[in-house]
């Protein structure tokens, strides 16, 4: 499936996200989008470290959003 993976930062004051990146990929299922979107988070050159990450189908619908910590993109998929 195509996979459209967005890197945010998140302004604490109101919430707000603002997008430092974003890929097109091919993945087959989510556990490889998010392996992919943890690779891409160590090495796509961004003009900020992002907060967060959003997973998107073709049609642009949302199917894994989550926050990054130190350690990188959640294991585990929470919506």
């Amino acid at each position: 499936m195509q996979v459209m993976i967005e890197f945010y930062r998140i302004r604490q004051a109101d919430n707000a996200h603002a997008v430092v990146g974003r890929e097109t990929v091919e993945a087959a299922d989510l556990p490889e989008a998010l392996s992919i979107a943890r690779r891409l988070w160590r090495t796509l050159d961004m003009p900020q470290c992002p907060d967060g990450v959003s997973l998107c189908d073709r049609e642009g619908n949302p199917f894994f959003s989550g926050a990054l910590d130190a350690t990188g993109i959640p294991e585990q998929a929470a919506d």
